[in-house]
């Protein structure tokens, strides 16, 4: 492969028969966004980026796009800032070719930073790559991720984790977010900012966010009553949400809606109507410049020190970041 210049960055992205079009593209798109964005300002810094395949043949996505590689896997040589592997559905048959896996443990071994997009997750398992570290996917594949791989420890929550120099990322457009997470590790956050802003990307998560939403966790409700309160709650998340409030609602005793709410949704009434109280208020921080405490007041915290507190706990950052 052609030399890096002095002061760029060379970016690795892997790519596989069936693997997903954005978990590929997501990351491309944020490293060349950094890189123009970084050259308009004169910087010597920047990225290369390459696309390396299995073969020199073109990669059909899971969605039915078909990809060009620049180069194959084999032909990569020489020291790498970042290695991106991406995943989809095609990992199911990457884990099981020894050649793949021998090339991306090879080719971390020459990397500053190793990363993986959602299922790509799996590949650097089966290279050996996440032993004895934490690592996350998607979250519809973590319990297999954990069978698979007893050496890994599986968190299902974040959208992406660091171990030492190992980046593991959830679903799809949680590579973006580590994406531009490593971006502003790199090059500052001015630039990670204006690529989001380009991309229309509404806000860089922070990396312990949940995959998602409290709100859509009303999928995992089997009983009607069950998923009509977590409805309610996410309309109504100012007023009273106490278990006493939402079991007359419910037409439950407390006792019996607690052990029932807990088995459905899998967490306690007061730590779901926390979750829906941070999301709701973190929207509105993000679209508006209300003050916190009133932001606060209105989505049912009472306090702004409360609403803080929540915040910490549930997300890592306070209102004000």
């Amino acid at each position: 492969m052609e030399a890096v210049s002095p002061g760029r960055r060379r970016i690795v992205l892997v790519l596989f028969d069936g693997v997903q079009s954005l978990d590929l593209t997501g990351p491309l798109e944020v490293f060349t966004g950094a890189d123009s964005f970084a050259r308009s300002r004169g910087a010597a810094t920047g990225y290369d980026i390459v696309t390396a395949a299995p073969t020199s043949d073109p990669m059909r996505t899971s969605s039915g796009l078909t990809i060009g590689a620049d180069t194959t896997l084999a032909e990569v040589d020489g020291p790498i800032d970042t290695l991106v592997v991406a995943g989809g559905a095609g990992v199911q048959l990457a884990v099981r070719d020894p050649q793949i896996v021998e090339q991306v443990a090879r080719l971390a071994g020459q990397a500053r930073r190793v990363t993986s997009v959602c299922t790509g997750a799996f590949l650097l398992a089966e290279a050996g790559l996440l032993d004895g570290r934490r690592a996350t996917t998607h979250w519809a594949r973590c319990a297999e991720f954990a069978e698979r791989y007893p050496t890994v420890t599986v968190d299902p929550d974040p959208i992406f984790t660091r171990d030492g120099n190992v980046f593991t990322s959830a679903g799809v457009t949680a590579g973006m977010d580590l994406a531009l997470a490593l971006v502003e590790d790199d090059l500052g956050r001015e630039a990670a900012l204006t690529v989001a802003r380009h991309l229309v990307l509404f806000l860089r998560r922070p990396a312990n966010q949940a995959q998602f939403s409290a709100q859509l966790s009303t999928q995992l409700a089997d009983r009607d009553e069950v998923r009509a309160l977590q409805e309610w709650i996410a309309d109504h998340a100012a007023e009273d949400c106490s278990v006493d409030r939402l079991a007359e609602r419910a037409a439950m005793s407390p006792r019996h809606l607690a052990r029932v709410f807990s088995e459905q949704v899998g967490t306690t009434v007061a730590r779901y109507v926390e979750q829906v109280r941070v999301e709701t208020a973190r929207r509105r921080l993000e679209e508006s410049s209300e003050p916190i405490a009133s932001v606060a007041a209105t989505c049912g915290f009472g306090t702004a020190e409360t609403m803080r507190r929540s915040f910490l706990r549930s997300l890592g950052v306070g209102p004000a970041e």
